[in-house]
């Protein structure tokens, strides 16, 4: 798979290039990563890429043309390096929001990107009429520019495509199985006064996977309830789940208390304790 990213500060990518699981999975050539800076492609000696916005206002807009410039330039790299020319998604918080269904999706379809970093007040409308294909947000928050918003959709692509991770750590992750992960410890077992749930010293493998279950749906249920309603509504939801929410709604907390949630406080030590 590959990514070209047009951007002011292309430097700033050395975080997923030289760094953790992405450096690894450059490594290994099952991605690459190309950068395209629009101050390349103007024609003043002053490299001018932004201008004040027509009708006033605070700020300035990224100009469409060293925007255009720089994707027709990624784009005939893509297809020189054997892809055909890719999507171009601009970063922008004003997007569709990105979700683990269409990461898992673009990683499957592999091949080109082109990866669109705004700046300063915005982007030039006419330059995302005429070239993008999507905007994308990561969130409803709006950050200094789209660099991080890209590194985000590259790191988590990139860890869904084979190879990149272990089988089983990609599956059990959230969002994997349409809730949220279960909380996990690693020793000592006891810290501060906390001790990890004895489900998951028993050695009982049946027993370790119903209470990280349960606990998975218990913090879904807490955090994220419409995630609750989607796995519901998409069958994924078995007998035991649903007695278990349950028992939470009516206070009875099931067979694993959702109170380890909060592995620091002294409630949860309490909880884990029991368990």
């Amino acid at each position: 798979m590959r990514f070209d990213v047009v951007t002011l500060f292309p430097e700033m990518f050395a975080a997923v290039t030289d760094h953790g699981i992405t450096r690894r999975a450059r490594e290994l050539g099952l991605w690459r990563l190309a950068t395209w800076n629009p101050r390349d492609f103007t024609s003043d000696r002053h490299r001018t890429v932004d201008d004040r916005p027509f009708g006033g206002g605070p700020g300035m807009v990224l100009m469409a043309e060293p925007l255009a410039a720089a994707v027709g330039a990624a784009h005939d790299a893509q297809r020189a390096a054997g892809y055909t020319a890719g999507r171009v998604l601009a970063l922008s918080a004003g997007g569709r929001k990105l979700t683990d269904a269409r990461v898992r999706a673009w990683a499957q379809q592999g091949g080109a990107t082109v990866l669109v970093c705004g700046r300063y007040e915005g982007i030039d409308q006419r330059f995302v009429e005429a070239c993008v294909d999507e905007e994308v947000s990561i969130g409803d928050f709006v950050l200094s520019g789209g660099e991080i918003a890209a590194m985000a959709v590259i790191d988590s692509v990139v860890r869904h495509l084979p190879g990149a991770l272990k089988i089983e750590s990609a599956s059990d992750e959230s969002f994997a199985t349409g809730l949220l992960d279960a909380p996990h410890f690693t020793r000592p077992e006891t810290w501060r006064g906390c001790t990890v749930p004895a489900p998951l010293l028993s050695g009982h493998h049946a027993q370790i996977e119903r209470w990280r279950r349960e606990q998975a749906l218990a913090r879904t249920a807490r955090e994220r309830p419409e995630m609750i309603a989607a796995a519901r509504a998409g069958g994924r939801l078995d007998g035991r789940d649903e007695e278990f929410l349950r028992g939470i709604a009516q206070g009875a907390g099931g067979t694993s208390p959702p109170a380890v949630l909060n592995p620091s406080s002294a409630a949860a030590t309490t909880a884990a304790q029991a368990a």
